[in-house]
């Protein structure tokens, strides 16, 4: 590409020196000057003057040297003492958010993506749009400062959410929580940052975090199955998460419209009547009573699980994944993998893996903050000139 660049074509070309060199520095450790040439394939110079740069933003730091295997600096060595530089990740920080029905989870991390704190809240079903919005801002406050991290270093801000969100960030659907359908999410949540807000369903976060760092690492045709009171799915193809034209891919959940018998207050029921009222305790304790032997709960397992593997056997039959990662209700579901792999094997034509999730309960919030760490290394090793500023690190 370099040999094809005119006289002004220089700014480009510095651009693209800085994101080379800046991406072999943010592998890890410190490393030398020499290093980073040998790594990078630039002259000395072109590093030397990128790194000058990079110093200058706050984003690299030039550091001592590190202490030699013999436990002393540059032991053995002579001459002029090597220069020795890092990435300073802790420049900036990200926000991963889960808006729950029943919770609010917020994880703070910096450039690098090491989580640095995080919290938890509780929050009550009936809530409306602006007391749930008030409470992720709560949250939001209460993680920056026990970390004492200022709200202009954020980078960026990932969220999840039920429901299906466009790529603007407005809930197109949103029936499990009150006032959300509709909602411009992403809108409303960018006037509480300086920075780029990504809005995402939640099945879709929890794919890209078990392929990022959970049971799907490695595996890059997933389905990740949110099994909850109306079930959800993810996918990734290829690696990259399927959306669909309106981001409604993966809505398993919906297929009930299809016949009320099999709605899961119906399918979870031990009295025969409707399961009421229809909420995660009241199905944690059909599940627990069907571990335990009764046999009633056991037949109302048995029906949800075969309506649960109809709906992923009908994403596995259009996508053929490697690997199908399953969530939500995990603690219930320990014991009941080996009988999805059975019927999945039997409803599909080549039968995928499957796992339990890895990340518990913290799924949602790790995807939402694995898609703020794409913006931030789209926006470190952009070449092209951004169309807007994003927000200065700060040293």
């Amino acid at each position: 590409m370099a040999d094809r660049l005119t006289g002004g074509d220089s700014s480009l070309l510095r651009r693209i020196n800085a994101a080379v060199t800046l991406r072999a520095l943010r592998e890890g450790h410190a490393v030398t000057l020499t290093q980073l040439v040998g790594d990078t394939g630039l002259s000395r110079p072109t590093v030397e003057g990128v790194i000058e740069g990079l110093v200058e933003t706050g984003l690299v730091a030039e550091v001592e040297q590190p202490p030699q295997p013999d436990g002393q600096p540059g032991a053995g060595r002579r001459g002029r003492p090597a220069r020795w530089f890092r990435f300073r990740a802790e420049a900036g920080h990200i926000l991963g958010i889960e808006i729950g029905v029943h919770d609010i989870r917020v994880i703070l991390a910096d450039l690098a993506g090491v989580v640095v704190g995080s919290h938890f809240r509780p929050v009550e079903e009936t809530l409306d749009a602006e007391e749930r919005l008030t409470a992720v801002r709560s949250v939001v406050a209460e993680v920056l400062r026990k970390a004492g991290v200022s709200r202009d270093n954020l980078w960026a801000v990932g969220v999840g959410t039920p429901g299906i969100v466009d790529r603007d960030g407005t809930v197109q659907l949103g029936t499990a929580m009150a006032g959300w359908t509709g909602l411009d999410l992403g809108a409303r949540l960018r006037r509480s940052f300086r920075c780029p807000v990504m809005i995402e369903n939640d099945a879709n976060l929890a794919a890209i975090a078990e392929h990022w760092q959970g049971a799907a690492v490695g595996a890059d045709d997933v389905v990740f199955v949110m099994a909850g009171l109306s079930p959800g799915a993810g996918s990734l193809i290829n690696g990259r998460l399927h959306r669909g034209f309106g981001g409604a891919a993966g809505e398993i959940g919906a297929l009930h419209l299809l016949g009320q018998e099999v709605t899961p207050e119906r399918l979870l029921s031990t009295t025969g009547k409707p399961l009421n009222p229809l909420d995660e305790a009241a199905v944690a304790r059909v599940l627990k009573l069907a571990r335990e032997g009764d046999e009633v709960a056991q037949v109302a397992t048995d029906r949800f699980l075969t309506r649960l593997v109809q709906s992923v056997a009908a994403l596995v039959l259009a996508i053929d994944p490697q690997l199908v990662v399953v969530g939500g209700w995990a603690a219930g579901l320990d014991g009941v993998l080996d009988p999805l792999r059975e019927r999945l094997a039997r409803f599909t034509l080549r039968a995928p893996e499957v796992a339990l999730a890895a990340l518990g309960s913290e799924v949602v919030a790790m995807g939402a903050l694995r898609v703020a760490l794409d913006q931030v290394e789209e926006q470190l090793f952009a070449v092209n000139p951004p169309t807007a500023e994003p927000t200065s690190p700060r040293s």
